[in-house]
């Protein structure tokens, strides 16, 4: 992956595990629903263009809720 470089992602999500998380999830949301942020992206697949949102600051990582539980934690 050339663009964008994993340096600046990193600069705007701390964990690789949490940018591949996030970068996935938008990616299926693309896929599915549609809805770009951007106005231009180099990359043509979802992936990529998830990716180019994150480094432009256009898609963040949202703090979990602490008291939320999950139907696999009951």
């Amino acid at each position: 992956m050339l663009y964008p470089s994993v340096d600046k992602l990193k600069k705007q999500i701390d964990s690789k595990y949490s940018l591949v998380s996030l970068a996935s999830k938008r990616a299926r949301q693309m896929q599915e629903e549609g809805g770009e942020h951007l106005s231009s992206y180099v990359s043509y697949k979802p992936v990529g263009k998830a990716l180019e949102e994150v480094a432009a600051g256009k898609l963040r990582k949202v703090q979990q809720d602490a008291s939320t539980v999950y139907e696999d934690e009951i």
